[in-house]
């Protein structure tokens, strides 16, 4: 029997079959899992073949795991070396971000953003809690709307607490499978009992002594939406390292640097030190964000050389 994958707690999963009907499941012993290298072998938004162990008390096994149209993945925060993926078969992702009460940096963001490129995935920036801006706030939403829109994302301000901009979030949900993201302490869980009411999901203030959100949503977990599509709301994230991508590629999934690449004097060019770099130009003639740059040279910082 078909199914998709809606709850994930580790070594038990959620699975909506085809019917309708929510059964609890687990791998299958003998299970093949050689070739992947996540910490989860399933994923929210996987579509799985089980059979049924238990009709009354709805219980399955896993035997197969049809393959992933995309995902996305992070670094896993117990082994560096290993891949965790946040949800797969995803038609969008919103990156719920804040500029008071945590504070999102640029390079989380630019972070999530190579990684939604990567998989082709479109990408949404809502900024949330404009009830709490003030001038420099909205200062520094102007320059970053600026700065996205030119690269091609969309982005919007909201008040998830004063339901401003919430109904525009909402119609973007229709029909798609959308992976919610962002810190802790954002608002996605609220965002969704907003407009959701039915889930009722658990919410927390942000630490006061810390300025960073409390963990609030232990699993990921996709959820119906009535008018159609799902949304799959995830773990508030601390830190997004890149996965799976060489160094030399890095700048493929910054859509700026994208499209004016072939125009370097070198193929292999990397956009740091190199005579004729079209990217460098761009950056000293303003066309080109600094910030963006800045992050570029950031994370290829701290990625590990995989060209090999």
């Amino acid at each position: 029997m078909k199914a998709r994958i809606y709850r994930s707690t580790g070594s038990w999963y959620a699975a909506k079959a085809e019917n309708g009907r929510v059964y609890q499941a687990r791998i299958k012993g003998v299970f093949k899992i050689d070739e992947i290298t996540s910490t989860n072998p399933i994923a929210v938004g996987d579509e799985v073949e089980m059979e049924i162990e238990n009709i009354q008390e709805e219980s399955a096994m896993i035997d197969h795991i049809y393959d992933r149209r995309n995902y996305v993945a992070r670094v896993s925060p117990h082994n560096k070396r290993l891949h965790h993926i946040i949800a797969s078969n995803l038609d969008q992702s919103i990156l719920f971000a804040t500029l008071k009460d945590p504070k999102t940096s640029q390079g989380f963001m630019d972070r999530f953003l190579v990684s939604c490129e990567s998989y082709h995935i479109p990408a949404i920036i809502v900024f949330n809690k404009s009830d709490l801006y003030k001038k420099k706030e909205l200062e520094k939403f102007a320059l970053l709307k600026g700065i996205y829109e030119a690269v091609g994302y969309k982005v919007l301000l909201v008040s998830v607490q004063d339901n401003i901009g919430i109904a525009e979030v909402k119609s973007l949900l229709h029909n798609k499978t959308t992976l919610l993201s962002g810190h802790s302490g954002v608002g996605k869980s609220t965002f969704i009992n907003t407009v959701f009411p039915e889930f009722n999901l658990r919410t927390q203030e942000v630490s006061g002594w810390s300025g960073k959100g409390l963990h609030t949503t232990t699993f990921a977990e996709m959820f119906d939406l009535a008018d159609g599509g799902q949304v799959i709301d995830t773990p508030g994230v601390r830190e997004f390292g890149i996965v799976d991508i060489p160094k030399q590629e890095l700048s493929h999934y910054f859509p700026e640097m994208k499209q004016l690449m072939n125009n370097c004097q070198f193929n292999n060019c990397m956009h740091i030190n190199e005579p004729g770099c079209a990217v460098k130009d761009a950056v000293n003639k303003g066309t080109v964000s600094v910030d963006r740059y800045a992050s570029y040279l950031t994370i290829l910082d701290t990625m590990e050389d995989k060209s090999y």
